[in-house]
């Protein structure tokens, strides 16, 4: 059968396609872009991407995203915020979500993710005993739960809430979860300032 698109492009549609929430028709418009457009974007795209592995990485104490070359999270650096309040959040890009509501001064800890073991996800996967260790060692009052609205996101909290409370009984910190606003199957990063705001003054303690 004749090829009807050159290798270079079909590769580059392909590549493209495999980014989450990409379908087939929109990466052959991302690739047929770039195929028109200035040699620059792509250029620039490109090295962009060569530098994403070598410029960014965890933080080792929140494990949001940082610049290689910083040692904490500016976050966890400032000496205004609230140590003893941390939310718990599945993705470093969540930690944007709140922040954009201006009404959170505590903390964060992201865990990387969701419990799910029906894609492999088990709580040894996850961030759950430096979560622990952060506890001990800055003296956490209160940890807001901040997962995602989905089955995962629900069975991760009830997780963590029955896991902290077992680990440290009577000295458990209190734990709160974000309430109204957040509709089931919502995305927290792709929730607008208003709902968050609500959920954050709406919290629960479990």
């Amino acid at each position: 059968m004749t090829q009807l698109i050159p290798e270079a492009l079909r590769e580059t549609i392909e590549d493209l396609g495999r980014l989450p929430g990409v379908g087939a028709r929109t990466a052959e418009r991302y690739g047929c872009f770039l195929l028109k457009s200035s040699p620059d974007i792509s250029r620039k795209l490109s090295e962009s991407l060569k530098d994403l592995h070598k410029k960014v990485k965890f933080c080792p104490k929140t494990f949001a995203l940082i610049d290689a070359d910083a040692e904490v999270s500016p976050i966890y650096e400032d000496e205004t915020r609230d140590r003893g309040l941390v939310m718990i959040v599945e993705e470093p890009l969540d930690i944007i979500a709140i922040e954009n509501t201006r009404n959170f001064s505590g903390m964060y800890h992201v865990l990387g993710g969701a419990i799910s073991p029906l894609d492999g996800i088990t709580p040894d996967e996850l961030h759950i005993r430096e979560l622990l260790d952060r506890i001990r060692d800055d003296g956490i009052k209160e940890i807001i739960i901040a997962t995602g609205a989905s089955i995962e996101g629900e069975s991760t909290a009830i997780f963590l809430t029955n896991y902290i409370k077992e680990e440290f009984k009577e000295a458990s910190p209190k734990i709160t979860r974000l309430a109204r606003g957040l509709p089931i199957g919502a995305d927290l990063g792709y929730t607008d300032s208003m709902t968050l705001t609500h959920a954050l003054e709406g919290r629960q303690t479990l």
